[in-house]
């Protein structure tokens, strides 16, 4: 029967998946902004939210729980009803003050866990040849959930906040349910990890091994930062980071096991509750090359995407104008792409996916560069002409487009390369480096643009984009890797 196929599909239940996903995250981002703005909170302490969304960059922290325990789906059913829970307390509130924050910040942590959850199902259920359309559904029902979460705020206008929390709260409670009732997971043979103080012994005395760890907790320690902004207080701080961290690893050196079993115990150490997955990833060949591939793929869309709105804005174009183009068209043409990109790459595979579709992506920063050398700034008095809207609406639709065909393929590269038996861990620690370089960019392209002026920084921004193909000879090996493994975990 036609309802017995559509739940028999894998693409229905990434498409329920990724909205359930998108969905709270839109509440964060969209709704409470909104809300306690009407309640008169100061603009500071509003923007002082978004440091609470650092939760979804140090995901991966917590996320060799899920691979530990399993069971995706129940996750997701307890953590749906614990932020409904959150949503019914805070229908209960009048004001705002540090039980609200303390709320917030609870349910971002239970929206970062749904999202493992979620990632970590997601690839252990579907095969290689179709992680590029899963990758376009994905991509266009994050958005819709992240879309949704703006009913909230219209109902907030009939049934008032409390009744508009208690609805966001039977929306999460349904939306967990639902996940529940989807295909149940891989099943993998019963591991016996490592206990906790037994793997941070045998790192401490591998000093390979040690050396990835303090790199990677600093590294971690720089993402939280990035946010909080707390070692601006704290005269010299990266300089005492950096020597404790330089004085542990000779520790690590000191006491290095030196017994002929070391290269075995290392191998052990892949089996570790909270690093397990760290060791696994680093002893595979290739990686090095393909963890930079991931740092510096999209780095030309990056640089450039964060100096888009300003340009518009510089070029006398209105909000209204920017909202309905570059948001709300864009939008649409970024699922498109996406779903475009997805079927692509399920026809040719991913390699080929990624530098066709890269190549694209890199293309559309030369529509902003033709628009930035064509349109005068508003700051120069020139009238703003009808065939100067369309250069900048068309540049503006051809990035949007192209950046979801880009983005699908490499969504399916990163879920490809991921052991299943720690997809959950593998694919936070991925995510959060391609994250990384993200912010890197932005700090970049405020300074580029503003020393190089709008076009010769979009120029740059499009050779920008192709460092990453020097990296592709072994990104088609680690692909090749990960062929030969896809049995990785199972039973």
């Amino acid at each position: 029967m036609p309802k017995q196929s559509l739940l028999r599909s894998k693409m229905f239940w990434v498409g329920i998946l990724y909205f359930a996903q998108g969905f709270p995250f839109g509440l964060f981002y969209d709704v409470f902004p909104v809300h306690f703005r009407q309640l008169g909170v100061d603009l500071r302490e509003i923007g002082l939210l978004s440091l609470l969304g650092l939760a979804w960059t140090i995901k991966f922290l917590w996320a060799p729980a899920i691979d530990h325990y399993r069971h995706h789906r129940r996750w997701m059913l307890a953590v749906d009803l614990a932020m409904g829970a959150v949503s019914l307390y805070l229908s209960m509130q009048a004001g705002f003050g540090p039980p609200v924050w303390i709320a917030i910040g609870v349910f971002t942590l239970l929206s970062a866990t749904n999202d493992i959850a979620i990632d970590g199902y997601t690839i252990e259920f579907l095969d290689k040849k179709e992680l590029g359309l899963a990758n376009g559904v994905r991509i266009g029902m994050g958005r819709v959930g992240i879309l949704a979460a703006g009913v909230i705020l219209i109902l907030s206008d009939y049934l008032g906040w409390p009744g508009a929390y208690t609805a966001a709260a039977g929306i999460l409670a349904v939306l967990g349910v639902v996940c529940l009732y989807a295909p149940r997971e891989m099943s993998f043979g019963v591991r016996k990890p490592l206990t906790l103080g037994s793997e941070f012994a045998g790192i401490l005395r591998r000093p390979r091994a040690f050396t990835f760890v303090v790199l990677f907790l600093l590294g971690t320690l720089w993402l939280i930062n990035n946010a909080a902004h707390w070692s601006a207080k704290l005269e010299g701080f990266w300089w005492y980071a950096c020597a404790i961290a330089g004085a542990l690893m000779a520790l690590s050196f000191l006491s290095r096991d030196r017994s002929k079993t070391a290269k075995n115990n290392e191998t052990k150490l892949t089996e570790g509750p909270m690093f397990g997955a760290l060791m696994e990833m680093l002893q595979r060949p290739y990686i090095i090359p393909v963890i930079v591939f991931v740092l510096i793929f999209k780095l030309g869309d990056s640089s450039m995407g964060f100096m888009v709105k300003p340009f518009w804005v510089d070029a006398g174009f209105s909000a209204t104008q920017i909202g309905l183009v570059s948001v709300n068209l864009g939008l649409v043409l970024s699922i498109t792409g996406g779903i475009v990109g997805g079927w692509f790459t399920d026809r040719v595979g991913i390699f080929k996916a990624l530098w066709i579709l890269g190549l694209f992506q890199a293309l559309s920063n030369l529509g902003y560069v033709w628009a930035a050398s064509t349109l005068p700034l508003a700051s120069s008095g020139a009238p703003m002409l009808a065939e100067y809207k369309m250069i900048l609406y068309g540049a503006s639709a051809f990035e949007s487009f192209t950046g979801g065909l880009g983005t699908a393929a490499f969504l399916a590269f990163l879920m490809a390369i991921v052991n299943k038996q720690h997809s959950a861990t593998e694919y936070a620690i991925l995510s959060s480096v391609f994250a990384l370089s993200r912010q890197l960019a932005g700090y970049a392209s405020g300074f580029g643009a503003h020393y190089m002026g709008y076009a010769p920084y979009f120029l740059l921004t499009f050779f920008l984009s192709f460092p990453a193909y020097a990296l592709l000879p072994w990104v088609k090996k680690m692909l090749g890797y990960a062929e030969q493994q896809k049995g990785w975990g199972q039973e």
